[in-house]
């Protein structure tokens, strides 16, 4: 058959398809030959040179898996719907009801609980200020009906290849208490944090919906996502008072938040940081006390660290103290995720990964996060299974034969990996390119190749390469 294989496909649709796509290939010229079966109807698909396209071949499979699905799940809008908690003592802070996004799927019995993130306020004044500049994230009045799931809850197996058919929960933020937060309402103010939306949130899930969903052997199998959550409590590049959610060091916000907030966390953490829960907080701090395992997608120069950090690149070139201080920040978050064992760390200036459309463009050492999840997730059922004569699982797996869970950059600056998002000039909106954006921040190639005692030549290759 020569360099390429060829495959032909009668495939068998059996006579509960839904009318419509019945009709629609009743309209394609019949094959020459055609076996009759009682009940069914048929059609030919032919994949030719499958060794040469195999992208297309997957694509019109999952489309055909699609087209399989039976009516009533046809019909149903594949956004997900707005639900009011009935619970009126858990609220946004402003009073409003809180609620949940959901699109379920039927037959699936795997979740994803999205919890929103969005910063906080940490007295009265930052929430005033708060209510004023971002009223969404402290109010429900203004929530659209429906959401659109954008990356791994997307329900498109194109965008999301793994969960595209997973029951998909969204919970939005609107308690400013980063989900901690235990303080009764009361009236002396519309922005006053509110009981925990987290905690109740979750007890309503384990008692409500999921309970009679999640079959025996699957309940409790509970598995975390951390995405751009990693934060460090490191010393700012310029200290500021603490006036404002901006530029208050994250530690003395979280401290004066704790208070105001009511803030409750772990105890297995909080055990561990008696008189000191802010720690808490922190992602490399409260990791090590946590049963369940959790993997980590974190950029190692994200745009909230910064901003928190006092390093605003508002279109300005930087100049090569703030330069020192990105690349020791790069190190220092390298550092505190040595001992993660899955992982996901591309060194890009960006914030948030999950849930956005192009997900699936972004790779460390030349594998996709959606890929490195589906890894974890086998590698967390195969070692489920072996330890559960045991009663109990392993906060630590071995990977399946095939997979990268450390999956971390090492190259040294900004977008130093060529599949990072792509870069647009603050002030006209143009792409830019890896050095085009390195200059543009104050990068200087001839001096920084002389640092690493190389010729500049070979530097702009390293980086227009990413290695």
């Amino acid at each position: 058959m020569g360099k390429h294989s060829f495959l032909v496909l009668n495939i068998w649709l059996m006579s509960y398809m839904c009318p419509t796509h019945r009709s629609s290939l009743q309209q394609q010229t019949p094959p020459p030959y055609r076996e009759r079966v009682e009940g069914a109807e048929s059609f030919p698909l032919d994949f030719t040179a499958v060794e040469g396209n195999m992208d297309n071949f997957v694509v019109q499979i999952k489309n055909l898996a699609q087209s399989l699905y039976p009516c009533s799940a046809q019909k149903l809008d594949q956004d997900m719907k707005l639900h009011f908690l009935k619970n009126l003592s858990v609220t946004c802070n402003d009073g409003s009801p809180a609620g949940y996004y959901i699109k379920e799927s039927k037959g699936s019995k795997r979740w994803l609980l999205f919890l929103e993130g969005g910063w906080y306020c940490f007295d009265s004044q930052t929430c005033e200020s708060r209510y004023e500049t971002m009223r969404r994230l402290m109010s429900s009045t203004k929530w659209p009906l429906t959401r659109t799931g954008r990356g791994i809850l997307s329900p498109q197996p194109e965008e999301n290849p793994h969960w595209w058919n997973a029951n998909m929960v969204f919970i939005p933020y609107c308690s400013s208490d980063v989900w901690s937060g235990a303080t009764p309402k009361t009236d002396q103010s519309k922005t006053q944090c509110v009981i925990a939306q987290c905690v109740s949130l979750w007890l309503w899930l384990r008692e409500g919906f999921i309970k009679k969903d999640l079959s025996v052997e699957s309940k409790g199998f509970v598995r975390g996502l951390a995405d751009s959550g990693w934060f460090l409590d490191n010393k700012q590049y310029k200290f500021t008072d603490c006036l404002d959610t901006i530029s208050c060091a994250p530690t003395e916000a979280i401290k004066r938040g704790i208070r105001y907030w009511g803030g409750l966390v772990p105890e297995s953490c909080r055990q561990a940081h008696v008189g000191e829960e802010w720690n808490c907080f922190f992602g490399y701090k409260v990791y090590p006390t946590l049963k369940s395992p959790v993997f980590v997608a974190q950029w190692l120069f994200d745009e909230a660290q910064l901003t928190v950090d006092n390093i605003h690149l508002t279109g300005q070139p930087i100049h090569e103290g703030q330069w020192r201080y990105i690349q020791k920040l790069g190190q220092e978050l390298r550092l505190t995720l040595r001992d993660v064992p899955a992982m996901f760390a591309p060194a890009c200036l960006s914030h948030e990964l999950i849930t956005r459309a192009d997900w699936t463009d972004i790779r460390v050492k030349g594998i996709s996060l959606p890929r490195a999840l589906h890894c974890w997730d086998r590698s967390l059922h195969h070692n489920l299974h072996i330890n559960s004569s045991h009663g109990h699982q392993k906060h630590t797996t071995p990977p399946v034969r095939g997979c990268l869970l450390q999956l971390i950059d090492s190259c040294p600056w900004p977008h130093c990996n060529p599949s990072c998002p792509t870069i647009r000039d603050q002030l006209t909106g143009q792409e830019m390119s890896v050095i085009q954006f390195l200059k543009h921040m104050g990068f200087d190639v001839q001096k920084m190749a002389q640092q690493q005692g190389m010729e500049p030549k070979k530097l702009l290759g390293m980086l227009n390469n990413g290695n």
